[in-house]
Formats: C-alpha cells, structure tokens, sequence
C-alpha cells in the first residue's frame, strides 16, 4: 500500500483495510508504527513530565510534612521566610530558565500550590480568627493571574477545585440560610458553564490546547453533581430550588447526549445514561422500600446496565465501520 499521504488512522481503520486488501504484513506493521504505536521521543517525552510531576508533588509534600514536625522549633519568621523564598524561588525558575515549557508549568503549578501553604502557615502564627472559606479565597485570589497566563490543563483544574470549595465552605460558615439543593443547583450551574466554555475553545480556537482528559473531567463533575443532587431531591420534600436544578439539568443532559454522537465521545454516552440509572433507582427506592421494590431495583440494574454496555459497543463499531452482529 502507498503511505506517500498523510493519513490519519487509527488502529481499527488498519485492521479493517488489512482484512479487506491484500496489504503486506510489513506495510501493516510500519502504518501501526507511524499512526497508532508510540515513538521513543513521545515515551521519552511522558516519562520526563511524569518523573517531574512526581518530584514536584513530592516536593511540596516534603515541605508540608518539614512544617508539620518542625513547628514548634521554628520562629514564626523562618517558617514565613522559608514559604516566601521557596515561593521566589519556583517561580523565578518557571520563569527565566531555559526549561522545556511544560516542566515550567508543572513547576509553577507547584509553585501555586505553595501558595496555600504561605495562606496555613499564616493563619496558624497568628490566627485570625477568619472563615476557613477566607484561607481558599485567598488561595484563589493570588495564583488568578498565574492560570490565565499559563493557561495550564493541571492549574486550571486546581483553580477551578479552588473556587468549588470556595463556595461550599462559604455556604457552610456564612451563607447558612442556602438549601443543600440551591447550593447544588448553583455549583452544578458554575461548572456546566465553565465546561461548555472549554469544550468551545476545544473546537473553536486551534491554538488553545483543551486535553481530553480536562474536559472529561470536568463532565463527569458535572454529572455527579446533577446526580447526587436531583437524588438528594427525590428523597427530600418538594422545594422551588430543586426544580430549578431539573430543569437545568435536563438541557445538559440532552446537549451532552447529542455532543457525545457528533463528535464521538463514548464517554459522554456512557456518564449520562447512567446518571439516570441511578436516578430512576433513587425514584422507585423513595416510592417503596420493601424487599420487593430492591428485588425490582437489582434486575433493573442489571437489565438496564447490560443494555448501555451493548449500546456502546454497538455504536462504537459503527464509528469504526465494523460488521454489526
């Protein structure tokens, strides 16, 4: 077979045309090298930013286990030093080093991470007195600008895991008057904005790399969310907010339904239906309790799980133009 053009294939597509021509198995085996098998640079590459994010994260465990078994012989400003200058020092190094760009994002993200712990040491010399909430808006506050220039897939999900909790401890300590399902509807609502937003510069801007993985993430966030609470509704008695988060929860789920078929995301087939399953098992459970009602539940389970697994394998053997049984 001639490989003067620039096919993008994939493993299924070269099982298919070998099946179906008389491709050599060498031809075979050098398109599965160049399209689907990994090089000695990617490897090279993935083990580099894998051992640096392990020496990182280690690193800033080390210095919060030195603070935790030294705190008592430390004066309070060698421990504020100590933060402040490691602080200096990472991003001085993110910054100006000659440093592959991702081993500098990593290391800034340390870096944001040392931001909390400057926030815990202060407050433990000199307690405040404030909301726990106050030491994560902080938190969040002082490493802003460092995620929009960066523009980091890892400082981004940290920054968003920032603002989530945020508001929950918000929500605990001073907002007490909110219900645990208008929190729900206005967390859900936040993170179902933020993860269209990146899912339109996925597709939209070329130049913004949007991984796979951070937005599956943030999906599946999503989904537990709407999940845990539209079930904490079922169970509790009928409140404006819960329809609220219904309504907004249906839209998304049929939007995630429809992205999932045009783009091929099997991951978004695969959440939502569930989602429901659990749903409709939180619904029979609150209208009956009995022995029976579980016994039903079970073979739903069962019928209904069995059912989304043939589902998926059927569609993704149409995605990849296999023979359908």
């Amino acid at each position: 077979m001639n490989n003067k053009y620039n096919l993008n294939m994939n493993k299924e597509d070269i099982h298919i045309i070998s099946r179906h021509s008389n491709w050599s198995e060498e031809g075979v085996e050098a398109a599965l090298k160049q399209h689907v098998y990994s090089s000695t640079k990617s490897w090279n590459k993935f083990l580099q930013l894998l051992f640096m994010s392990l020496g990182v994260g280690f690193t800033v465990s080390g210095i919060l286990f030195f603070f935790a078994y030294n705190w008592a012989h430390l004066h309070k400003f060698a421990k504020l030093g100590l933060v402040e200058g490691l602080i200096i020092l990472v991003v001085l190094t993110a910054v100006f080093s000659k440093l592959n760009q991702s081993i500098k994002d990593i290391i800034l993200t340390g870096a944001a991470a040392l931001v909390g712990v400057l926030f815990a040491v202060y407050g433990q010399i000199y307690q405040t007195g404030a909301n726990a909430y106050d030491f994560f808006l902080g938190w969040t506050v002082f490493i802003t600008i460092w995620v929009v220039v960066s523009n980091y897939p890892p400082l981004w999900l940290l920054f968003l895991t920032l603002i989530n909790t945020t508001f929950v401890l918000y929500t605990q300590q001073v907002a007490q008057n909110f219900t645990e399902v208008y929190f729900v509807s206005i967390v859900f609502i936040f993170n179902t904005l933020c993860l269209i937003g990146f899912l339109s510069l996925q597709h939209l801007k070329n130049n913004i790399n949007v991984p796979l993985w951070f937005t599956n993430v943030l999906a599946l966030a999503v989904i537990s969310i709407s999940t845990i609470g539209i079930s904490t509704g079922i169970f509790n008695h009928f409140e404006m907010q819960y329809s609220v988060l219904l309504i907004a929860a249906i839209p998304v789920y049929v939007l995630g339904i429809i992205y999932g078929y045009k783009y091929k995301r099997a991951f978004y087939l695969s959440i939502i239906p569930f989602s429901l399953i659990i749903i409709i098992c939180a619904l029979l459970i609150k209208a009956s309790d009995g022995a029976g009602m579980f016994f039903t539940i079970c073979l739903f389970v069962i019928a209904s799980i069995s059912g989304l697994i043939a589902s998926l394998i059927h569609i993704q053997k149409k995605w990849n133009n296999e023979p359908i049984n």
